[in-house]
């Protein structure tokens, strides 16, 4: 837990209470005592950062919700985020962002540039003070509101005297503390400053596509006593989901993240080039042509990093990520070889690799590179074996809650 950036108070508390029930439990029979002692730590986590998701409730009328934390959390990131995804899951809503972090220079360029890229407009006034531009937002056709505001690097008078008036005129029905899941341990004394002198209802969990097991999401929720709503797991406008315990649970024992992974390939992956890709893996045969279809797929869910970190395990087949110019040159490199070639028939000797550089137009670099690539590649498809299994769980399917599609 400490190493997962619990705080030691709260890490302490949660060992004694651990204690106190595996001591009163009865060992089962058919279950090893540790897998039983595992469920047990993994079901206390669970119950401490509140069991279920804290879904948004958006009322009738117009809804606002107002954004807080530090400089550099990522609130402004996150209040697009929630606008794309507000869009997304909740049809018919007519969403718009204000800008009232007049402090940091191009907050309102950086807002304004998300604000294109999901459609969405950006109430904002350059020469201005965040109350008056906090009345003005509030007078924007819309249904829901969402108010980005300034941070500081470090809490201070200036800033929370400038929240509590922007908050007393919006009155919002939200207000949500942001919140890095690298800030480790300092995450007890910031929540709980927002929390006493703002009154936070939520928060939101950024940079989760990272290392860190994010321990900081339960010593934030310990001490407010607040849901943890949203996390952002990526860079992208939709790296953004609802909170959930049982997945957040498993990333602190580190054991990969397979709810949120599932409920990703559910929504990206047809169910046919799931079976395809399942008859591949059932055959032990891996060959280039199938590397780059799962590649471009697998795209579609996310980054490969976070995709990697969500699966238990897996973090020791290293970085897989391939942007779009890597693609269309893995491509290239591909295509320039042999049918054996791409599957796998053939060692490709140094020779080879040199003619596939000259034929595609590429460096050796390069080559080399993709079937360092396509090796570890191989062994991620591997840890995925059992995807479509999963989906056929039905004790899994009832934690999602999803439909059976699969």
């Amino acid at each position: 837990l400490l190493d997962g950036d619990v705080s030691y108070k709260i890490a302490s508390e949660f060992v004694a209470r651990v204690k106190e029930r595996a001591l009163g439990d009865a060992v089962l029979r058919s279950v090893d005592p540790g897998d039983q002692f595992i469920k047990l730590v993994h079901d206390e986590l669970t119950k401490l950062m509140g069991s279920d998701e804290a879904p948004l409730k958006l009322k009738t009328g117009k809804t606002v919700i107002m954004m807080c934390g530090l400089q550099g959390a990522g609130k402004t990131t996150s209040a697009a985020k929630l606008a794309y995804y507000i869009q997304k899951n909740f049809e018919g809503k007519k969403v718009a962002l204000a800008a009232l972090d007049l402090q940091r220079p191009a907050a309102i360029d950086q807002l304004e540039t998300l604000g294109k890229q999901i459609n969405v407009p950006v109430i904002a006034e350059r020469d201005s003070h965040p109350v008056a531009v906090a009345k003005t937002a509030l007078k924007f056709d819309c249904d829901v509101l969402i108010c980005d505001t300034a941070g500081r690097l470090h809490i201070d008078e200036t800033l929370m005297d400038e929240l509590k008036a922007i908050k007393d005129i919006l009155n919002p029905q939200e207000v949500l503390f942001v919140a890095s899941a690298t800030i480790g341990q300092d995450a007890v004394k910031t929540a709980a400053e927002f929390d006493s002198q703002i009154g936070i209802t939520g928060s939101i969990l950024t940079m989760l596509d990272g290392n860190a097991r994010a321990g900081s999401a339960i010593s934030i929720l310990e001490v407010t006593k607040k849901p943890l709503k949203f996390e952002g797991i990526g860079e992208k406008v939709d790296a953004f989901q609802l909170f959930n315990p049982k997945s957040m649970a498993e990333r602190i024992l580190g054991f990969g993240d397979v709810i949120n992974l599932v409920k990703k390939a559910e929504a990206n992956i047809e169910k046919s080039e799931m079976e395809e890709m399942e008859k591949k893996l059932k055959k032990g045969h891996f060959s280039y042509e199938d590397y780059l279809k799962q590649m471009k797929m697998l795209s579609r869910m996310g980054s490969m990093k976070s995709l990697l970190g969500m699966m238990p395990g897996a973090s020791q087949l290293g970085d897989l990520e391939m942007p779009e110019k890597e693609m269309s040159r893995a491509n290239a490199i591909i295509l320039s070889m042999t049918q054996k070639e791409r599957q796998g028939l053939e060692e490709l000797v140094p020779s080879r690799r040199h003619r596939l550089a000259r034929g595609s137009g590429t460096h050796i670099d390069d080559v080399n590179k993709l079937i360092k690539t396509f090796k570890r590649m191989g062994s991620a498809m591997k840890q995925m074996k059992g995807m479509k299994k999963m989906m056929k769980d039905p004790q899994l399917r009832r934690m999602m809650n999803v439909k059976d599609s699969f």
